[in-house]
């Protein structure tokens, strides 16, 4: 990596969050501090309950932390209002989710092409950008397809597709391989590490799988809301 890379991306810093549950408390996450480089691909393991997804949409700017602040690119994200903070997912953040999330009468280009009109684009500019994000997924053959006329495995790449199609600063995936068959999760991590080593894209997932897990560079586990000893994958 070059010194550019090796600047962090995330940085996060004495994080911590709490739900309200009936007159109850319940603590999810606890001082979490920690860095993530640029062109990073780092899994998060841990129990269910142990707070990975909350860290996950709290780095994303789905939820807001109770306590300490995480910057991405330099931006302190937890000072934002809703409005800053929308804006700037919409521009920094590709999300890949374990069940797609893809829309259900808009063919394969039509869902990629969504988070593109949130940009000043032309019609035309944004159908060329979803081709070309479809052809980096292998997927140039099923544009015109619905989500229905797609495997699992296809319909994960369409989200990829639409994940990157604005070239986020930060990938989030949520259990990504959670819905698909083992060749399907083969695919699709193949997919993500090209993208990690080709594109250089910073990846965030959360995984129970520790197959999945072994294509991540870095790991980290959390244990009832506190983060445990973490350790590079790939040691060079």
């Amino acid at each position: 990596m070059t010194e550019e890379e090796k600047t962090p991306i995330v940085e996060i810093k004495d994080v911590s969050k709490s739900y309200r549950r009936g007159s109850y408390t319940v603590p999810v996450l606890r001082d979490i501090t920690f860095d993530i480089e640029g062109g990073e691909f780092l899994a998060l393991m841990g129990p269910s309950g142990s707070g990975k997804t909350t860290l996950l949409n709290l780095i994303a700017g789905i939820d807001r932390v109770d306590n300490g602040t995480i910057r991405v690119g330099g931006i302190d994200i937890t000072t934002l209002s809703e409005m800053e903070l929308a804006q700037w997912r919409a521009t920094h953040v590709g999300f890949i989710f374990q069940f797609y999330n893809l829309i259900p009468v808009l063919t394969a280009v039509e869902n990629v092409e969504l988070p593109l009109h949130l940009t000043g684009l032309s019609k035309r500019e944004r159908r060329e950008h979803a081709l070309m994000a479809l052809g980096l997924v292998n997927l140039d053959h099923r544009v015109g397809h619905y989500p229905s006329q797609l495997s699992g495995g296809e319909q994960q790449r369409v989200a990829i597709a639409r994940a990157i199609i604005t070239d986020p600063t930060i990938l989030v995936a949520d259990e990504p391989t959670g819905d698909l068959d083992r060749v399907s999760a083969e695919e699709v991590l193949g997919l993500m590490e090209r993208l990690n080593d080709e594109m250089g894209k910073t990846i965030i997932m959360v995984t129970h799988d520790p197959r999945a897990a072994n294509r991540a560079h870095q790991l980290k586990h959390l244990e009832k809301g506190f983060l445990n000893n973490a350790h590079p994958q790939n040691p060079v």
